[in-house]
C-alpha cells in the first residue's frame, strides 16, 4: 500500500487578504496552494485554484491567478488526467478549477455542499456547472488504499483535510485551510502536548479533530495558503 503514492505542490496564484482580516495593520499576501497525488489508483487532486469572482470580491482580495492547466502541465498532466478531486471546502478560493472537470467526481462533505447551495457563502457557479458529479460524503471516508478524508471543521462546519500514506510508509495532511499557517497548527499541536500531559490551566485550546490527526503519526503537514511545512522535530 502507498509504494508508488507521492504528492505535488503546485503553485495557483496569490491573493491580498486586507488587514481587518489579516489581523494586523496591514494586508497580508497569501498564496493559493493544490496538491496532486499520484497514486497506484489514478490522480487526485486536492483543491483547484482561484475562480473568477463577482468585482466586489475581485476588489476585495485583488487575486493573481496562475492557470490550472500550467500548474498541472508542469507536473506532466492535463485536466483529462485527474480521476478524482477533493475540495478540503468550496470558498471560491479553493474550488475555482472544478469546471474545468465535469463528469469528474468531486468529493465534499454533504454539510459543506448544502451551505454552500444556500447562497451568500461562495462564487454560485463554481458550484454547480454543467457536468457536475458530486460524492457527497459525512464524516471520514477512505478514497483509496491509504488516503483517506478526514473532517477538520473550523474554518467552515464542512471543512475537510487528507491524509495521504506515501511511498515511504509515513503519512502527509494535506490540511487546507483547517489551519491558515503552518507555525498555527504546530501551537495547537503543542497545547495539545501540554493538555496531555497535565500541565495546569490556563493553556490555549485546540480542536479536537487533532486527536484524530495524531493517530496517523503525520510527518508533514501541508497547507493552502502557507508554504511553510510542518514537520516533527527529530526524536
Amino acid at each position: 500500500m502507498g509504494h508508488d503514492t507521492t504528492v505535488i505542490r503546485l503553485d495557483l496564484g496569490y491573493f491580498v487578504r486586507p488587514a481587518s482580516e489579516a489581523g494586523g495593520t496591514e494586508p497580508r499576501v497569501e498564496p493559493a496552494l493544490a496538491y496532486l497525488v499520484r497514486h497506484a489508483a489514478g490522480l487526485l487532486l486536492f483543491d483547484t485554484g482561484i475562480g473568477a469572482a463577482d468585482p466586489g470580491t475581485e476588489a476585495h482580495y485583488r487575486p493573481h491567478r496562475r492557470p490550472l492547466p500550467a500548474a498541472l502541465a508542469s507536473a506532466g498532466v492535463t485536466p483529462a488526467d485527474i480521476d478524482l478531486v477533493v475540495n478540503c471546502h468550496l470558498h471560491f478560493d479553493h474550488c475555482g478549477g472544478n469546471p474545468l472537470f465535469p463528469g469528474k467526481p468531486i468529493l465534499v462533505q454533504e454539510v459543506e455542499l448544502a451551505t454552500a447551495r444556500r447562497g451568500g457563502y461562495t462564487i454560485d457557479d463554481l458550484v454547480d456547472f454543467p457536468g457536475v458529479r458530486y460524492q457527497e460524503i459525512s464524516g471520514e471516508a477512505e478514497v483509496w488504499p491509504g488516503v483517506r478524508i478526514v473532517p477538520t471543521p473550523g474554518h467552515t462546519e464542512g471543512h475537510q483535510s487528507l491524509v495521504v500514506r506515501q511511498g515511504d510508509g509515513t503519512a502527509t495532511v494535506l490540511a487546507g485551510q483547517a489551519y491558515d499557517f503552518a507555525s498555527e497548527y504546530g501551537s495547537a499541536r503543542l497545547a495539545r502536548h501540554a493538555a496531555r500531559q497535565g500541565v495546569a490551566a490556563p493553556l490555549p485550546g485546540y480542536r479536537p479533530w487533532l486527536d484524530r490527526l495524531a493517530d496517523f503519526a503525520p510527518r508533514r503537514v501541508l497547507f493552502a495558503h502557507d508554504n511553510a511545512v510542518w514537520e516533527p522535530a527529530a526524536d
